[in-house]
């Protein structure tokens, strides 16, 4: 019997060319698509899974009350690991930090990324070695654990193991693991691992617990609870420590990803957000495409009204007919199946381009096959269902004394599909153009500091002993016209700190503050404004060593109203600072939210960075040319790296700006797919009505006039279903997307206007050849057939 099903369905497909054709196409585009967004959503949520002690693995953070509310954040003091291993809930405590050293190895020189940790690290995570015993491999203060990935790098097709790596031209490191690449979907971005016995020679280490600068990680003993182990730890650094209004808790490994998103000390989700939203949009495509199915199948019911009638007087039961009309539909879903596979598979690169990700199809894995043919049967499932169970429940005795005539009721289940259909995709036009406008708000945004002809150097090597030859000669050489050196780039806070006091303030509160280092022509080198007061100018004025510039919201939060020559306190008065400016508010972190209090600090602290500001008299290229001249001058040893600060500020919107486009690229397919959908009913309707245009024509009616006629049908729909979906997007955006942002837009009544007039212009174009067609159509023809 199911050979017999295939055989009447593949005969019936090839009859209807056409509609096989666009029930195919549509099928397709909304499987391939549905397929793209749900390889982006495992892989997405597949982050760290890969560990096999997954179950029992945490990340630590800190809580404490700042300005009223409760902060949470995952940097913890060096000292956390340490202090856990001696918890009897814990097996195992490690600690991270990133780390970047330039390489040699003979002639090659590398600036690379890694991380400082211990041998904990690889007892607790599971990054297979391919070479070397990872549970030893960091035990001596000059061993180092590298990637398959450096390793090539470094000594190419050699063996890698116990080579010798020179790190900064000072200390050389043995090479006494080598791992495999680390997994795209992972938190970890490392190409080697160094001990943190190392990091602790080269002064780098503490055990002050005031000083959250590490990500701490805890294993721990099979059977302990998160619950359980949060009630024993959560006063570990009160009990160790002077830090008294901070406690500790842990974070689960399966919500580093997916819930990171902290309000007044409750995990109100985070990233999980745009996964629903998406996985949302993968079931509306899909829907849409199976609702192009069934409006189709439906439409031509008159076609095989008779068909079915004859097979129910020879006595087919209703549930033969209901099983072929599913084959047939299960036939072209396995059809449009395999054509996504290959659509998926010529676009993944590309797809994985735009997401940034290493997304493949797993051939060899059973499960995707088994998952594939199931995904292609539900589909045709859901595709065929009401076609199945409406064609089937025809009345043989109407259908073959010619009396049956399809629905023509005010409200069937065809028209409202169709308002479902084009509810949906006029509701992601909205949502998309909405998305836009906030990126575009958030971009246009004053930042505060001129960022063209801006450049950063981190400061390595002989950089800091030659600093102030460099800066001079990068002025004088023509390549800059100012120059500063930096705790942390202009786009990126490295540090923050609520150890401050002041006259006035509060004892009781605790106000956390950004913090920033700088030395002479700060604000020259940023083109930042100063509001009050002078710049830090050691050299003009010694003194400036102990002074320190406000943000006009610092100025705010500590309420003075003449902060010139205000004095601000640290580490219990120890430390003195005096106010000598105040500069205009520049976003330092994210865009999306107000600017934080800050002290710009002077010259007596720590630097990493030196900004210069290129020379606008010359080109680029010569300005680059001429500083990295001075570098190799003073550097030699390391090569000329720099940033442009335009496009590091740009690195900010990287992911709204995924979202935006793959939000744009599925509206527009889900768009396409329902105006496929639109264009085979407008083809059944016309040649369904082909005698009455006869008659209208013949009667006078005008082309115009008739495919307003043929037109209006559709459009109405259109309408009402841009009626439905206006409002559930303007609410779904301004409650779940925007009121996420602090800095955000205000939902202007002209994305409405755009959205409606660009779905209706979509739909006439799609209907209007159909509609044209049929209206210019000879009327002698189609009257004369009887």
């Amino acid at each position: 019997m199911f050979k017999n099903y295939l055989k009447i369905a593949w005969r019936n497909l090839l009859k209807n060319k056409g509609f096989t054709f666009i029930n195919v196409s549509g099928l397709t585009i909304g499987m391939a698509s549905a397929a793209l967004i749900l390889f982006w959503i495992n892989h997405e949520v597949g982050y760290d899974q890969f560990h096999e002690k997954k179950d029992r693995l945490y990340t630590m953070y800190n809580k404490a009350v700042f300005d009223g509310q409760l902060w949470c954040w995952n940097t913890t003091p060096k000292i956390m690991a340490k202090t856990l291993r001696d918890y009897p809930q814990v097996e195992e405590a490690t600690h991270t930090t990133n780390c970047f050293f330039l390489f040699n190895v003979g002639e090659k020189k590398l600036n690379v990324s890694g991380m400082f940790t211990d041998s904990g690290f690889l007892k607790m995570f599971t990054f297979p070695a391919l070479k070397g015993n990872p549970n030893t491999a960091l035990n001596d203060i000059y061993s180092i654990v590298v990637t398959q990935k450096l390793a090539k790098k470094l000594f190419g097709t050699e063996d890698a193991l116990g080579k010798t790596i020179r790190l900064d031209s000072v200390d050389n490191f043995r090479v006494t693991a080598v791992l495999k690449d680390i997994p795209d979907n992972s938190r970890f971005k490392f190409e080697y691992l160094l001990p943190w016995q190392y990091m602790k020679k080269i002064g780098q280490d503490d055990e002050y617990w005031g000083n959250n600068s590490v990500q701490t990680y805890a294993l721990l003993k099979a059977g302990v609870t998160e619950a359980a182990a949060n009630k024993q730890i959560k006063d570990i650094t009160r009990s160790h420590s002077d830090q008294k209004e901070t406690d500790v808790f842990l974070h689960p490994i399966k919500k580093w990803r997916l819930y990171s998103k902290f309000e007044n000390g409750i995990n109100t989700g985070g990233r999980i957000t745009t996964i629903r939203v998406f996985g949302v949009i993968a079931i509306f495509i899909l829907v849409i495409a199976c609702i192009n199915f069934m409006n189709l199948s439906t439409a031509r019911s008159e076609k095989r009204a008779k068909e079915v009638g004859i097979r129910k007087v020879s006595g087919a039961p209703r549930g033969f007919l209901i099983g072929q009309f599913l084959a047939e539909s299960i036939m072209i879903s396995l059809i449009a199946g395999i054509l996504a596979l290959i659509i998926v598979y010529v676009s993944l690169p590309a797809f994985n381009q735009l997401t940034e990700k290493e997304l493949f199809i797993p051939y060899a894995d059973p499960y995707f096959w088994l998952a594939f043919f199931g995904f292609v049967i539900l589909t045709g499932v859901i595709a065929g269902s009401y076609p199945a169970f409406y064609l089937s429940s025809f009345n043989p005795v109407k259908v073959l004394k010619g009396t049956f005539k399809a629905a023509n009721a005010l409200v069937t289940p065809r028209k409202a599909l169709v308002v479902f259909q084009f509810m949906i995709a006029i509701g992601l036009i909205i949502c998309t153009i909405i998305i836009k406008n906030q990126l575009k708000h958030a971009q246009d945004r004053d930042t505060g500091y001129k960022k063209d002809n801006l450049v950063y150097t981190f400061i390595s090597g002989e950089i800091d002993k030659h600093y102030k030859l460099i800066r001079e000669e990068l002025i004088s050489s023509g390549a800059a016209v100012s120059v500063t050196k930096t705790s942390a780039p202009i786009t990126q806070g490295w540090s923050d700190s609520w150890g401050y006091d002041w006259q006035g303030k509060d004892p009781n509160a605790k106000i956390d503050l950004n913090v920033f280092n700088v030395d002479g022509d700060f604000t020259k080198t940023m083109g930042l404004k100063i509001v009050a007061g002078r710049d830090i100018d050691v050299k003009n004025f010694p003194t400036d060593t102990s002074a320190v510039l406000l943000n006009e919201a610092s100025v705010k939060t500590m309420g003075f109203k003449d902060p010139i020559g205000q004095i601000i306190t640290q580490d219990g008065g120890n430390r003195k600072w005096t106010v000598v400016g105040v500069v205009k508010d520049f976003i330092l972190q994210s865009p999306y939210e107000p600017v934080k209090g800050m002290i710009i600090q002077g010259p007596r602290m720590w630097f990493n960075v030196i900004h210069y500001k290129l020379n606008p008299a010359n080109t680029t290229s010569k300005n680059l040319k001429l500083a990295e001249a001075v570098f190799k001058k003073y550097n030699p040893d390391y090569p000329f790296d720099y940033k442009f600060i335009d496009e590091d500020y740009a690195t900010k919107f990287a992911d709204e700006q995924r979202t935006g486009t793959l939000a744009t690229l599925f509206a527009g397919l889900t768009i396409f797919i329902s105006c496929l959908g639109l264009f085979g009913l407008a083809t059944y309707m016309a040649q369904n009505r082909v005698k009455e245009i006869g008659v209208r024509k013949v009667l006078g009616a005008s082309v115009g006039r008739i495919t307003a006629l043929l037109s209006a049908d559709f459009l109405k729909l259109v309408i009402i279903s841009f009626a439905i979906a206006a409002p559930l997007a303007w609410y779904f955006m301004k409650e779940y997307w925007l009121n996420t942002y602090t800095y955000r837009i205000d939902i202007s009544i002209w994305v409405f206007i755009i959205s409606g007039l660009l779905t209706i212009a979509i739909a006439l174009l799609t209907i209007s050849f159909q509609t044209i067609k049929a209206a210019i159509a000879n009327p002698v023809k189609s009257l004369r057939s009887e």
